[in-house]
Parts: C-alpha cells; structure tokens; sequence
C-alpha cells in the first residue's frame, strides 16, 4: 500500500502542474470592437492555456452597468464613461475605472437604396437632416446637390438606428452634436438619445441586419459590420471640405490630429477632427479596468492581456477593419499599468 507521504507527495505535484487558480476573467460591453476582441481573446488563450477570457458583445451601455454593479472584471465602451458614472464607481465599488483605448474604429452611413450603383456622398447638413427627420425623401436637394451622377429616387427614407445603450450610437451622436446646432438642442449625444424618427435594432449586427432586408433604409454601423455584410456605405465631407471614406488610413489620420492631445486618463473625443484626410466619425474603443481588481489572479490576467494586446495584438487589427492605436499612446498606456491593483 502506497504511504501517505507518498500520495501527499503526489497530490502536491498534481497540484503545483495545474494552471494558477483565479485566471478566469468576465467581461461585457460594446459590440463595436467584438470582431477583434473575439480574435484577441482566443489568440491570446492559446498563448496563455492557463488563462479564460469570457466576454459578451451586449452593448456599451450594458458594460458600464455590469462594471458599476460589480458582476464582471472589465468592461468595454465606445464611449468613455461620464464624471457621474466614474463617482459612482468610487461609492459602490471603492476603485477607480481606468479607460485603456484598445483599437480605433469607425461609425459610417450604410444604406440599402435597390438598383444604386454610385457611392453616395453624405454633409454634415444632410446626415443631421436625415436623422432628424427633416430631410425625409431620397431625391432631396440637399442630397441631390453632393450627388449630381446618382439616380436618386423619390422614396422616403427609412432610418434605422440601436434600440439598445451603445458607444456606436455615443460616437455617431457626438459627431452630430458637434456638426449641428439643431441636433445638439433638440437630441444631444449618448449612448442612448430620444431618436426623433426611424426604426431600431440591437447591436451592430442588428442593424446591419434591418438594413439589408429594409429597402431604402439608412442607418449608422461600425465599419467592420459594413464590410462584412457587404452594405454600401457613403464618404462624409469633414472639416477640412473633404469628402472622405473611412478606411484605415483615414481613421489612422483622424486618430493622428488628436493625438498630441489626448489626457492622460484617455478619455477623448475625436469626432469632427481638423485635417483634409481624416474620417470625421471615428473614435477610439476603450476597456474599462477596475484600477483595484477582484482579486489578484485577474488582474495578473488583465495586466498580461492589454500589455499583449498594445504590442503585438496591435498587428492583427488593420485585417478586421480597425485602425492601431497609435505608438505613443500605447506606450503611455502600457505605462498606465502599473497603477493596477
């Protein structure tokens, strides 16, 4: 019969090979970043077979909550948290939220008009029109005027936008704020607004959805969605009297203007930026990091993974449609570090 010492002996070593207890981490929040956060997430994993990352695309309104009610690790939004959120979290949670910017994307008018063949070219006057209501046919001479080779048709408008809290809708809705005295008045920006017209969906995959099976729709997505469901998607004149087309260069250029300015707690706008080349609805994406953490376990896990994801998960962004943060903030950010608990 095998000695006790012996089977303690073997028990400890049994033990000791297992992956370190408390590497499980939850996270909830933006649909925005989901194409490249489920990429990352699982390269990541196969780096580190000891350490789960679980995370649910449910919106950025829903991921702020489920970080102030303490039922996740971390959270992620296309909008920064505002000051009263950020107190709340000092109250019920006895911590700090940290914003780390991971990627930076883009918000772009999608629209399904049947037998369209040329790109469409959206103003600032044409897209607050649209999405308040006022300009409600096809063939307005609003929109008329910027697209003189378009066959545009009678038909109304049909607008669709999120049902749900969302850092897209926070992105779009500040550009709109900013660009439109009307709209600033008469809506404001958020990740949730009193849409004055049109129909809603969930998610950025609901949207993209609506306005594929909705015939002369228009509605805001994130650019990979728009891609990847193969929905035509227009250029927007920016501030500098360009019409430009998001891509990576042009989001690149618009995270660029900004860049020289961006505080250290990282949270900026950078809608409507100066400059003839940049895409003026892109933002940054954030994860929201409790600055104290559940335990020691997860923050080991969070620490490793955003090191990883400013460095080398930076490479495989540009393949999903998103553009790298740029060098200096990454390095600011990796920096910022240190000050997780």
């Amino acid at each position: 019969m095998m000695s006790k010492a012996v089977v303690s002996l073997a028990g400890l070593v049994f033990f000791l090979a297992q992956p370190s207890i408390g590497q499980t981490v939850n996270g909830a929040g933006a649909t925005f970043p989901y194409p490249i956060y489920a990429q990352w997430f699982d390269s990541y994993q196969k780096l580190r077979p000891g350490v789960e990352i679980n995370y649910e695309s449910v919106g950025s309104a829903e991921g702020i909550k489920r970080i102030l009610d303490g039922s996740v690790d971390f959270g992620a939004s296309d909008g920064p948290m505002t000051e009263e959120q950020l107190g709340e979290a000092r109250t019920r949670l006895h911590t700090e939220i940290l914003h780390f910017p991971t990627v930076l994307g883009a918000a772009v008018p999608a629209y399904n008009i049947p037998g369209m063949r040329e790109e469409l070219r959206f103003t600032p006057e044409s897209l607050s029109g649209i999405f308040l209501g006022t300009i409600r046919n096809w063939n307005d001479p609003v929109l008329a005027r910027n697209n003189p080779r378009a066959r545009l048709p009678a038909n109304p408008i049909v607008v669709v936008h999120r049902s749900d809290g969302s850092g897209t809708t926070y992105c779009w809705t500040d550009y709109l704020s900013k660009i439109a005295k009307q709209w600033q008045k008469r809506v404001g920006k958020g990740t949730s607004v009193p849409w004055p017209t049109g129909l809603s969906a969930k998610g950025n995959d609901g949207v993209s959805g609506l306005l594929k099976q909705t015939p002369y729709s228009i509605g805001y997505v994130e650019l990979t969605y728009a891609v990847q469901n193969n929905i035509p998607f227009g250029s927007v004149r920016n501030s500098g009297g360009q019409f430009v087309k998001a891509n990576l260069d042009s989001v690149t250029a618009a995270a660029a203007s900004a860049a020289g300015n961006i505080p250290d707690h990282f949270r900026v706008s950078i809608t409507d930026p100066p400059g003839a080349a940049a895409y003026p609805i892109a933002t940054f994406t954030w994860l929201l990091i409790p600055q104290k953490a559940r335990g020691e376990g997860q923050r080991k896990v969070l620490t490793g993974f955003l090191r990883w994801s400013l460095t080398d998960g930076q490479k495989m962004v540009a393949a999903l449609g998103y553009a790298p943060v740029p060098k200096e903030i990454a390095r600011r950010e990796i920096k910022a570090l240190a000050s997780l608990k």
